[in-house]
């Protein structure tokens, strides 16, 4: 049984550079991509900037959106020891769409490209911290979800306001566009952006493995082994936030990556938590990236937004999850 989870490990990891390749070739327009190989990043030709410019940043980007989202979802899932549990729960999401809706509805995103994404990110941290100090010390994880309910509702409420008051249909366009996620006109810029948050998000939720498996057994047995106080769960929490945010604020809101990925590699990694983490990274990657090469695909007057995509894939799984639920499939 091991060799065979190894075996669907080692196809999902070869499966990703197949799939980069598809995302490069896949698109509105055909490219000669071996010239455009040839030229290089230099080259100055209609498909050499095509595909360097354009489509190997926004593939690029995927994938490390995909890693952070399924990475966020894992270690979330973990921490409250739910395994309907995503980013969203805690406000992360939210925080961050709610920081770009404020600069789209006063249309100051526009002024500096910088802004957007860096105050989205800053937003996630804050939503977070907020869910920390309400939930307060020695907080249990059903504390926890409801600090974030409570948090997740006000911060919904504060965008449905921006909505509802938006000075120009145009603004509200943008602010729905926005939030149904999309990795369309991204390019290095946004990449480069993201990479170090979504790094350091990474090291701090893979400094936390151990603690995560240890919660496994129960906080009171996690506290017996040394993983006691407010370290371990405050630093899973930072690492969402800086994981997820940055995902968030240069993508706009894509769902259930972060709740599915988990579950599919779960029984691959033996259901240990803390190689659940980069098992879900790959895993992630992967699934965004496909998802993406749908869209490029997809023939209509306007391109499909990808948090559109991601939905149409996890709320069947979603509704599978429930019905496992009333079976007694979930604990």
């Amino acid at each position: 049984m091991f060799e065979h989870n190894k075996t669907a490990i080692a196809l999902l990891a070869a499966a990703l550079p197949l799939a980069l390749l598809a995302a490069l070739l896949s698109g509105p327009v055909s490219i000669d991509f071996t010239a455009a190989l040839r030229e290089g990043w230099r080259g100055d030709s209609s498909d050499a900037v095509i595909l360097w410019q354009l489509r190997l940043p926004r593939a690029l980007l995927a994938i490390l959106v995909g890693a952070a989202l399924g990475m966020g979802g894992a270690a979330m899932q973990g921490l409250l020891r739910n395994p309907l549990a995503e980013p969203a729960l805690l406000g992360v999401s939210s925080g961050a769409a709610l920081a770009a809706i404020l600069l789209l509805y006063y249309g100051l995103a526009w002024h500096s490209g910088w802004w957007l994404p860096l105050l989205s990110i800053a937003g996630a941290f804050i939503a977070v911290l907020s869910v920390w100090l309400l939930a307060g010390r020695g907080a249990s994880a059903s504390r926890l979800v409801l600090a974030g309910v409570a948090i997740n509702a006000f911060l919904s409420a504060l965008m449905a306001l921006a909505l509802n008051y938006a000075p120009s249909m145009f603004a509200m366009q943008e602010i729905v566009f926005w939030l149904l996620g999309s990795l369309a006109n991204r390019g290095w810029d946004q990449l480069l952006l993201a990479l170090p948050f979504i790094l350091a998000g990474a090291v701090l939720l893979f400094g936390c493995r151990q603690y995560l498996r240890a919660l496994t057994l129960g906080e009171a047995s996690a506290a017996s082994l040394g993983f006691s106080g407010r370290r371990y769960p405050l630093g899973v929490l930072l690492g969402i936030a800086a994981a997820v945010g940055a995902a968030v604020a240069v993508t706009g809101t894509i769902g259930f990556i972060g709740l599915v990925v988990p579950h599919l590699v779960r029984p691959l990694v033996r259901q240990d938590p803390a190689r659940v983490l980069w098992a879900s990274a790959l895993c992630g990657a992967l699934l965004l990236l496909l998802a993406d090469i749908l869209v490029l695909n997809f023939v209509g007057a306007q391109e499909l937004r990808i948090g559109a995509v991601t939905a149409f894939i996890g709320a069947p799984f979603f509704f599978w999850l429930i019905v496992s639920a009333r079976r007694g499939g979930l604990q």
